[in-house]
């Protein structure tokens, strides 16, 4: 039986400094974990690849406002035809607020920090400027992600349609999860949390975040993050707040302490129903942040190939 006790805010604490990353892989550091994914884990992802079935991970663009989306895209339309009426061209201008709950996005290291600083111990008030992050920005990814992916299906393990809030995924049940679904998520790899997110917001009027709650994954998780040296977590819900802990011991704290990214907002109900029929919860993952030069994330479109 895996031991169920939940960590303490010392233990929490412990966690994250003494489990910290800082230093770790010196001049190349900027990139944190995604130093781990190597050339041969690369070729290990590839590898994977066996029916070339491939899942959109990405929700479209927000364009309409909400309680969920209060900045949404910007979509701006116009056309040019040719003066002779040959014909034409159409065209578009984007503009995204990219964090909070609505776009799929990435984000870079430099989009958290706690009281003992940014990621790799550096100072947010001497990184970060109007005119970008000078340390952890998505541009340090610009070469793209391309690793193995490991997908944990909660609600299939607990025989729920969703997560629920007061309920949040702990350590000891990813444990469990990954066991029963015969995986181990390893150095480098990407790991993919499955909540349920569509069917809880089909029965929460069509949103995951109403402005006050929202329910997803308990900081005890940290330990099965650090344990397994991941390079990214991709996820459909988020961390629940756990007040007990303070704001800056979420899940979202593995981005300044272990150098991990996190892809927010992802839309993982049709992958999980891929990895089921597919018999597989392993695949490759590839995902392509734009070049920002000092930007703190970027919207995504990650793909699962099977």
């Amino acid at each position: 039986m895996t031991d169920q006790k939940k960590p303490t805010r010392d233990e929490i604490d412990a966690l994250l400094r003494e489990g910290r990353n800082w230093g770790r892989w010196g001049d190349a550091g900027n990139a944190g974990a995604m130093n781990l994914i190597t050339p041969a884990k690369r070729r290990e992802a590839a590898g994977l690849v066996r029916s070339g079935r491939s899942v959109s991970l990405s929700r479209p663009l927000p364009v309409q406002p909400s309680v969920e989306n209060p900045r949404p895209v910007h979509q701006y339309m116009s056309s040019l035809s040719f003066d002779d009426g040959a014909g034409g061209f159409a065209m578009d201008y984007i503009g995204v607020f990219q964090h909070g709950y609505s776009v799929t996005h990435i984000d870079a290291l430099c989009h958290h920090w706690t009281e003992d600083g940014m990621w790799d111990g550096h100072d947010p008030a001497k990184e970060i400027g109007f005119e970008g992050a000078k340390q952890g920005a998505i541009d340090a990814w610009k070469d793209g992600i391309m690793t193995r992916g490991v997908l944990l299906d909660v609600p299939r393990h607990r025989g729920v349609p969703y997560v629920e809030i007061g309920s949040p995924v702990h350590v000891w049940e990813l444990e469990e999860i990954a066991n029963a679904q015969g995986v181990e998520p390893g150095p480098g790899d990407a790991l993919l949390l499955y909540c349920g997110r569509e069917a809880y917001a089909t029965d929460h009027g069509g949103i995951f975040y109403d402005g006050s709650a929202y329910p997803g994954v308990h900081p005890s998780s940290l330990k099965f993050l650090r344990d397994r040296d991941v390079a990214l977590i991709v996820w459909d819900m988020s961390d629940e707040p756990v007040f007990e802990y303070g704001k800056s011991r979420s899940i979202h704290a593995v981005l300044s302490s272990f150098g991990m990214a996190i892809v927010d907002n992802a839309l993982l109900e049709p992958l999980a129903k891929a990895c089921a029929e597919e018999g597989t919860y392993e695949f490759m993952l590839t995902i392509n942040p734009l070049v920002i030069a000092g930007g703190t994330g970027s919207p995504v479109t990650p793909i699962a190939t099977f």
